[in-house]
């Protein structure tokens, strides 16, 4: 892959969110979860949703709308989550686009460590 990264980082995909979504790398805190989530949800990776979302409260299955088109990120505040946390909060802004109209998706995720890997636990959506 090559260009921006979905994610909003300013980096290039390739040194940002690409070796999460490929498995060679794990993400090292709750945010970098979050952007290769967002980026996993702009490339319509569904596969990598599974892989990233806690055993707990995952669903068996995701189908993704492939009308949706996710175009920027913003993140909004994070608590916790860091290389030493086992647990974290992202609050984060998801910019949407789809031939039924646009809008904006806001979430507050927890995430937690599961065998040293940070996993999407849930979040609250306020629009």
């Amino acid at each position: 892959m090559s260009g921006r990264c979905p994610c909003s980082s300013g980096d290039t995909v390739d040194a940002c969110c690409e070796p999460y979504l490929l498995g060679v790398a794990s993400a090292p805190t709750a945010e970098k979860l979050m952007r290769s989530r967002f980026t996993a949800f702009a490339l319509g990776d569904a596969a990598y949703l599974l892989e990233s979302w806690h055993p707990d409260t995952a669903p068996a299955e995701l189908e993704l709308d492939p009308d949706q088109r996710w175009y920027r990120l913003d993140i909004v505040a994070a608590d916790g989550g860091g290389l030493f946390d086992d647990t974290g909060t992202v609050e984060f802004r998801a910019h949407y686009k789809h031939p039924a109209g646009g809008g904006t998706m806001s979430e507050a995720s927890r995430f937690v460590r599961v065998d040293g890997r940070w996993r999407y636990l849930d979040g609250v959506v306020s629009r």
